[in-house]
C-alpha cells in the first residue's frame, strides 16, 4: 500500500475501530442498524412529504432537501466502513478517500445551510404571515436550495485540492474510521499550516454565515411571539419553530466542538 518512496504510495487503512476480532460482528450490526434506522426515517420523511399535498409547503420542501442530505451525508462513510468490517479490511484508495471527504464535506455543510434556510422560513412565516407565500413561493425555495448546494461545493472543493498540496510519506494509517478533514491532514509529511488555516477561516465562515441569520431570526420571532396577546397563540408560534431550534442548537454545538476547537487548537 505505502512505502518509502512517495510516488508509490496509492491508498490510506482506515484505524478508527476497535481491533479486536471478537467485537467486528458487533460493530457491523451495530452500524448496520444505525445506517438503516437512519435511511428508512429520512425516506419516510420524504415519502409522506411527496405523497401528502397538504404538506408541499416550503417548510416541509426544505425538510425534505434535509432529509435527502441526511441521507446522502450517511451513505458517504457508513456503507464503507460495513464493507471493511465484514471483509475485515481497513483499506481505502487515494482517489476513494479525496470523494468521500469531498462528499462529507459538501452533505455536512449542505445541513448547516439547510438549518439556516428553514429558520429563514419560520421567520417569514412568524414575523411576516401576509407575504409568506408570496415571497417563499417555489422558484424561490429553489433558488435559496441551489445556493447552498453552491457554495457547500465550493466549500469541499477547496479543502479537497488543498489535500493535493501535501506530500506524501510511508505513515498512511488514518486514526478514523472514515476519511475526515482533521484526520486525514495527520498522514502527511509536509507542513499543513496552510490547510489549518483555511479550516480555522473558512470552517468559521461557513459555521458563522448561516448561524448569524439562524439567530437573527429567532430573536425576531421570539419578540413577534411575546406580542401575540394570548397564551394558546404564543403556544402555537413556538410549536412551529421548537423542534428546529433544538436540532439546530445541538448541530452547531456539535460542529463548532469538532472543527473549529480542532483547528485552533492545533500545532502548526
Amino acid at each position: 500500500m505505502a512505502g518509502g518512496n512517495q510516488t508509490t504510495f496509492f491508498g490510506f487503512l482506515l484505524w478508527g475501530l476497535s481491533e479486536h476480532p471478537e467485537q467486528q460482528h458487533i460493530l457491523f450490526l451495530l452500524f448496520l442498524w444505525m445506517y438503516v434506522v437512519t435511511v428508512a426515517g429520512n425516506l419516510l420523511v420524504v415519502l409522506a412529504i411527496g405523497t401528502d399535498t397538504h404538506l408541499h409547503t416550503p417548510m416541509y420542501f426544505f425538510l425534505a432537501i434535509l432529509s435527502c442530505a441526511d441521507i446522502l451525508f450517511t451513505s458517504t462513510t457508513v456503507p464503507k466502513a460495513l464493507v471493511n468490517i465484514q471483509s475485515q479490511s481497513r483499506s481505502i484508495s487515494y482517489a476513494g478517500c479525496l470523494a468521500q471527504l469531498y462528499f462529507f464535506l459538501t452533505f455536512g455543510d449542505m445541513d448547516i445551510f439547510l438549518l439556516a434556510t428553514m429558520a429563514y422560513d419560520r421567520y417569514m412565516a412568524i414575523c411576516h404571515p401576509l407575504h409568506y407565500m408570496m415571497i417563499m413561493n417555489r422558484q424561490h425555495c429553489t433558488l435559496l436550495v441551489t445556493v447552498c448546494w453552491t457554495l457547500t461545493s465550493l466549500v469541499a472543493l477547496t479543502h479537497t485540492f488543498l489535500i493535493f498540496r501535501l506530500s506524501f510519506c510511508s505513515k498512511n494509517i488514518i486514526p478514523d474510521f472514515f476519511c475526515d478533514l482533521g484526520p486525514v491532514m495527520k498522514v502527511f509529511c509536509s507542513d499543513t499550516w496552510v490547510n489549518q488555516l483555511v479550516l480555522l477561516f473558512l470552517g468559521g465562515a461557513v459555521i458563522l454565515i448561516p448561524f448569524m441569520p439562524t439567530l437573527v431570526s429567532y430573536i425576531h420571532i421570539f419578540l413577534a411571539i411575546l406580542r401575540v396577546p394570548s397564551a394558546q397563540g404564543r403556544y402555537k408560534a413556538f410549536s412551529t419553530c421548537g423542534s428546529h431550534l433544538v436540532v439546530v442548537a445541538l448541530f452547531f454545538g456539535t460542529v463548532i466542538r469538532a472543527y473549529l476547537c480542532l483547528s485552533s487548537s492545533s500545532p502548526n
